[in-house]
C-alpha cells in the first residue's frame, strides 16, 4: 500500500472515528460491493453501449465508452455529431454518469441526439495497459497531463473522427480535461480544425491563486531536484484499490453508515463547502474513485502554482536544457487555440479560482464565452455531482450545442 493509498484509508477512518459508539457493523452490512463499469452502468439504464480500445503513438491502451444513440430516441439511423467528454485528475468516465440519465452530461447528450464518446486518461482504472511497458514499471508513469493532452486526447480524437467520418467532433472536459484540451490545441494547433465546439466545465491553466491547502506542498514537491520530487516522480498516484474503493462505496452507499462525512473525505479538495453537491452522485462517483493517475500529473500542477505560468512540465534546469533547449519549460500559447471554445467557471472553486480564469481568458483571444456561474457557493465539483448542475450548466451547453447543429 502506498502512501497515497494510505492517505485515502487514513481519511475514511478518520471519519468513522467519531461515529463508531453509535454504530452496529453486522456482517451483511459491511459486504464489500460489486464494482460497476461505465459500460454495466450505462446498460443498466437501457442504453447501448460500446467499448473501445485506443492505442496512442507511444503505445498506451486507452479504454473509450460510447453511447452511440438513444433508446429513447431509436435514432440510430439518424446523423449523431459525435462529442468526446474528457474526466478530471483522479477521476474516469463515470463522472460523466454518476447522476443518473436525468441530470448527468453523457445521457443527456445522448437523449438530446448525440454519438457520445467518454475518454479515459492513460493511468486510470480503464486505461491501464501499454503494448511495451507494464504498470510495475515506473517507465509506464513517465507522464503528466501534457502527455495526456499531446498524445491520448489527439488519438481519441482521431479515432472518434476515422469511426465516424466526421471531420469534426465536439468537445467537452472538466478540470483536467479543460487542462489536456488547452494544452494540446496549443501545441497542435492543427487540433483547432477538428474541434467544431469545445466546453471547459471549472478550467483549469493558471493557477497562482488556488487557495487549497494542497497547493502549500508546492515548495517540497513542485521543486526539480528535491528530495521529495525525487521520491515521488513516475509513480503512481491515489491508485484505484479494490478494498478502499468497495469499503468507501459500502460506507457511503445508498444507505450510508457515514452519511454527510462520506463528502468530508471525498471532496476536501473541493474546498469551501458541499452545499450544492448531491450525496447520491457522490456515492455513486465514490465507488470507482480515485480513479488513478501518475503522480507527476500533481507534481505538474504544483509546479504551475508555483510559477504562476501555464507551462510545460519543468524537469529542473539540466534535463529542461535537454529537452526544450533552454532553462525552463516553454509556456503554452493559449492565443493558437481558435476553435470555438466556451469556459463554465464559479465563484467558489478553491483550485481553479477566479483570478486564474481571468488571467487564462486574457490570454485566448478566441474564446467565444466566458460564462460565470451567478451561485457564489458552486464549487470546483458542483460541475459533477451539483444539485442543479443540469439547469446550471448542462442545459447551456446544450442549447449552444443546438444551435450549432442546427437541425437537431
Amino acid at each position: 500500500m502506498n502512501l497515497s493509498t494510505v492517505i485515502v484509508v487514513s481519511g475514511l477512518l478518520l471519519a468513522t472515528a467519531s461515529i463508531t459508539s453509535t454504530l452496529t457493523y453486522d456482517e451483511e452490512r459491511l459486504a464489500l460491493k460489486n464494482f460497476v463499469t461505465s459500460d454495466e452502468r450505462i446498460r443498466s439504464h437501457g442504453y447501448p453501449v460500446e467499448s473501445h480500445t485506443v492505442e496512442t503513438s507511444d503505445a498506451y491502451l486507452l479504454t473509450l465508452f460510447r453511447i452511440p444513440y438513444s433508446h429513447k430516441l431509436n435514432n440510430q439511423n439518424a446523423y449523431r455529431p459525435a462529442i468526446l467528454l474528457q474526466h478530471g485528475l483522479f477521476s474516469n468516465s463515470d463522472c460523466w454518469l454518476s447522476s443518473g440519465p436525468d441530470n448527468s452530461l453523457g445521457y443527456l447528450l445522448a437523449d438530446a441526439g448525440f454519438d457520445v464518446w467518454l475518454g479515459n486518461a492513460r493511468g486510470n482504472i480503464y486505461s491501464r495497459g501499454n503494448s511495451n511497458i507494464t504498470t510495475s514499471s515506473p517507465k509506464f508513469w513517465k507522464f503528466s497531463w501534457h502527455e495526456i493532452g499531446i498524445y491520448d486526447i489527439s488519438a481519441m480524437i482521431d479515432y472518434i473522427r476515422d469511426n465516424t467520418a466526421q471531420q469534426a467532433i465536439h468537445y467537452a472536459g472538466h478540470s483536467q480535461g479543460t487542462t489536456v484540451y488547452l494544452a494540446l490545441m496549443s501545441t497542435k494547433p492543427q487540433y483547432n480544425a477538428k474541434i467544431k465546439t469545445a466546453h471547459l466545465l471549472a478550467p483549469c491553466a493558471f493557477l497562482a491563486n488556488g487557495r487549497h491547502v494542497i497547493f502549500q506542498l508546492s515548495q517540497l514537491i513542485g521543486k526539480p531536484d528535491g528530495l521529495l520530487y525525487s521520491i515521488l516522480e513516475n509513480s503512481e498516484l491515489m491508485p484505484r484499490n479494490e478494498y478502499v474503493n468497495r469499503i468507501a462505496d459500502t460506507l457511503c452507499g445508498q444507505q450510508p453508515l457515514l452519511g454527510e462525512q462520506c463528502k468530508d473525505v471525498v471532496f476536501w479538495f473541493a474546498a469551501d463547502g458541499y452545499r450544492n453537491s448531491n450525496l447520491t452522485s457522490v456515492q455513486v462517483l465514490l465507488s470507482s474513485h480515485p480513479g488513478g493517475s501518475s503522480s507527476n500529473q500533481g507534481i505538474h500542477y504544483l509546479q504551475l502554482y508555483k510559477s504562476h505560468k501555464f507551462r510545460q512540465y519543468d524537469y529542473g534546469t539540466k534535463k529542461n536544457q535537454q529537452i526544450y533547449n533552454r532553462d525552463t519549460p516553454p509556456d503554452y500559447d493559449l492565443s493558437k487555440i481558435t476553435a470555438r471554445t466556451y469556459s463554465y467557471s464559479s465563484a467558489n472553486d478553491g483550485l481553479c479560482a477566479p483570478s486564474d480564469v481571468d488571467t487564462m481568458v486574457e490570454n485566448m483571444p478566441y474564446l467565444v464565452e466566458d460564462y460565470r456561474v451567478p451561485d457564489q457557493t458552486w464549487n470546483h465539483m458542483d460541475f459533477i455531482v451539483g444539485r442543479q448542475m443540469k439547469e446550471v450548466i448542462h442545459d447551456r451547453i446544450l442549447r449552444t450545442l443546438k444551435a450549432f447543429e442546427t437541425f437537431l
